[in-house]
Formats: structure tokens, sequence, C-alpha cells
């Protein structure tokens, strides 16, 4: 379930950054507790000829999607009527600047600041320990780039270097899951995913062998889930703004602030609550493979800026009345994801917590209990509708004449929907006659009175 019962699950209602473009489920996920070497038996997203379709579609789809977006019809369903030479993808500086990018954040990942905690106990009975340290991480990013923008840091140029810079990207994804694929097969049994030990080569790759890869203390995954691609996201929103604000005499238009302020905050939000993902099937499930690795590092800091970049190209007039209304949608939609999120949070760690101990329960043979009013008896998934309004709120600023900038809202919504589906059939196999009930009393899943 995504957070009802009082155990320490996942603790996040958000989809994980990686996991957004990429984890749209076509089976359903099975754990071989038993084995030492857990082989993947219900394959995902069509099998191995699904998941090959998908490593070179998803690249495709990135593109596609830049191209369209600084295109002049900018439509979302046509290729746009002129392509760029072959050379304007590629760039040795544009591959520089990423790798100075993930080399800063990396050194920052590694500064003993903040707290460190343990994740979940793994097959070999052990626990690996995590810095907790992200939002520093974001408050010293903020303070360099502070500082080269007083020293004259050109980081209004940045948008000029979007194609070359998520090409790299794109290459450095795919590098890094073949070195990690290889890296697998000299780890023991034990340390494998549940999910992308296969046998088959291509599928393996897409899904990730290793659970955990690490050198040292330093954690790929755990590192790439937020850091490089999270930050870059609110980085690259940032920059466009400056190059608006350039052509319009130094000062940015009310949409494109709306923009970069809201989708500061989701960025904020998940670096300040980074230890809730130690608890998500990225982390304690999910392998480390092209998967997570082109999603966080190409497509979250690329695609989720689109509508900072569709901004940049088509501009829009905001009235303040419209405005203030955006601001208000926004505002219910992280009240709700976030006191949704906090309330599953405390009745996880603490049900006799006094914000939760009121909270009517219904009891499992598990011998935890579902949580049934408060957030969590309004609809299913609270967290998820908060999330959904948040996207259209954001959206919003880029007017309703282009689909691109809904194009995270509407793939957000199908892959919300998917998850939801999931959720339902596993907690119907946990909690037999006891989630049959809470569906009875809870009908609906996202959105009250609709779906």
């Amino acid at each position: 379930m995504d957070g009802l019962d009082g155990r320490p699950g996942q603790a996040r209602g958000r989809t994980q950054p990686g996991a957004l473009c990429l984890s749209l489920r076509l089976g359903f996920r099975t754990m071989a507790h038993q084995q030492t070497s857990p082989r993947s038996d219900e394959l995902e997203f069509g099998g191995p000829l699904g998941t090959a379709a998908m490593l070179l579609l998803l690249p495709v789809v990135l593109f596609h999607l830049l191209l369209t977006c600084h295109s002049g019809p900018c439509s979302l369903l046509s290729l746009p009527s002129e392509l760029p030479p072959a050379s304007a993808f590629w760039s040795p500086w544009a591959l520089l600047l990423l790798l100075l990018w993930l080399g800063l954040q990396a050194t920052l990942y590694l500064l003993p600041m903040g707290k460190v905690s343990e994740g979940r106990m793994l097959r070999d009975k052990s626990h690996l320990r995590y810095p907790i340290n992200g939002f520093r991480c974001l408050g010293l990013t903020a303070l360099l780039v502070g500082l080269g923008l007083a020293g004259g840091l050109p980081l209004g140029s940045l948008p000029e270097l979007l194609l070359p810079l998520a090409s790299a990207a794109a290459a450095i994804a795919f590098i890094l899951s073949l070195l990690l694929y290889l890296k697998s097969f000299t780890v023991p049994p034990s340390a494998l995913a549940p999910g992308g030990n296969s046998g088959n080569i291509v599928y393996d790759f897409f899904l990730g062998r290793e659970l955990n890869p690490r050198f040292g203390s330093f954690d790929l995954k755990y590192f790439c889930e937020l850091r490089p691609g999270m930050i870059g996201w609110a980085l690259i929103n940032l920059a466009v703004l400056l190059r608006e604000a350039e052509r319009h005499g130094g000062r940015p238009s009310l949409a494109m602030g709306l923009v970069n302020a809201f989708q500061l905050v989701y960025v904020v939000d998940a670096l300040w609550n980074e230890e809730a993902i130690l608890t998500t099937m990225d982390i304690i499930h999910d392998g480390f493979g092209f998967m997570l690795a082109f999603g966080d590092l190409a497509w979250v800091p690329f695609t989720y800026s689109l509508q900072a970049q569709f901004l940049l190209n088509h501009p829009q007039s905001l009235e303040l009345p419209v405005a203030g209304a955006i601001c208000l949608l926004f505002a219910i939609g992280y009240f709700i994801f976030r006191g949704a999120n906090t309330q599953k949070n405390t009745f996880r760690r603490n049900p006799s917590d006094p914000s939760v101990a009121g909270l009517e329960t219904i009891p499992t043979a598990t011998g935890r209990r579902l949580l049934v009013s408060g957030w969590w008896g309004m609809v299913r998934h609270p967290n998820y509708l908060g999330d959904l309004i948040m996207a259209l709120a954001w959206s919003l600023p880029c007017g309703v004449t282009h689909l691109l900038p809904y194009f995270y809202v509407v793939y957000f919504t199908i892959l919300l929907v998917h998850r939801e589906d999931r959720d339902e059939r596993q907690c119907l196999q946990k909690y037999g006659l006891a989630w049959r009930e809470y569906c009875t009393r809870v009908p609906y899943r996202i959105v009250p009175y609709i779906y």
C-alpha cells in the first residue's frame, strides 16, 4: 500500500524522479524472499522485446520534446519543421560542463554534514548507511551559483546548450549502465536486485542487476536519485529565467516566475524529505540500470523543465487575478500532498503520536492497522491527488494553446493510475478482508467522486 499501515514502508507519496518516466509496470512484481540470488520470474515492460524498444524510444522521446519545445509551431504530435544539424547535438564543452556538475554534486555528497541513516535490512542481514545531506547540498549549490552570478557567470547562456547537454547526459547514463552491468558479475549473489536478474542481457541491463552499487561508501543509485537531476532541474529553470530576463530588459515574466517558484518548492520539498526515499521501491527493490540512470540524469532535468523552456520561446501574458488563482491551486495541491505524506509518515513512525492517535483505523491479520480517516479517509491515495494538482498548477502559466507544457501532467496521470492499480492488488493480497473493508469505506482512489 502507498502508506496507510503502521509499518516503515514506502515513505514518500512522490513517485521517484528516476522512475517517473519509466516505471509503467507491465507485470506484477514478485520478490523471491527465500533466495539469496532471486531470479526475476515475472518480467516487466514486455520483457526483453519491450525493454529493447524502450532503450531506443526513451532517448527519441526526450529529443523530440526538446526539439518541439524550441520549434516555431511547438506541435507535440508532429515533427519540427526544421531539424538542426547533427553537430547541434554534441559539444565537448557541454560534456565537460556536465562532468563538472556531476563532480560538484559528488563532492558535496561526500562532505561530512548532516546525519547518517540506515536503510532497510538487506538479504545478508546488513544495513547500508546513507548521508542525509541533500538539502544542505542544495543550499551550498545555491550559494556557489549566487557567487558565480555575482562574479559574471553567464548562466543565461545555458539554454543554448540544452541539446548537447541532453546528449551528454544520455551518453553518460548509457555508459554508466553498461559499467554497472559488468560490475554486477563481480558481486555476491545476495547483492543482486530481485527485479533485474532474469538472465537476459537486454532486460537486466535496462532494469539493473545490482541492487546497491557502491564504491566504498559512495552509493551511486542513492546519489543519482535526487542530487544531479533534481537540483539540475532547478538550475536549468533558473538559467531559462535569466535568459528571458535578458531578452526583456532585465525582468522575467510573471508566468516564468510562477513556474520557477512552484517547481523550486517541489525540489526543495524532495531534498528536505530526502530520508524518505530509503524505503521506496527504487532503493529497496529496483537495481540501478539504464531505467533509473537515464531517468535520473537525462529525463528529469531536461523534460521536467519543459514549462520554463516553452515560455522562453513562446511567451505568455498572465493577468494578476489568473496568477492568483493558479497560486491558490498550487497551494491546495501542496497542502494535500504534504499533509497526506506527513500524516502517513507520522503514523508509521509512531501510531501513538497525538497528531494521529485519534484517527480511525482498521485492524488487519498482519497485526498492523490501516488508516481510514484523516487524509486517507478522503481517497486512497491523497498524495497522488496533491501531486497531480501541483503538476497542473505549474503547467497553467503556459496557457492552453499548446499541448507540450501539459505532457508531464498527461504522462504522470497515466503513471499514477497504473501505480495505484498495482498498489490495490498488492494490498488486497496482503490485507485480504481488511483491505476490502477499507475500499468499501473509502470508495474513491485518487480523485473524490470521479476516480
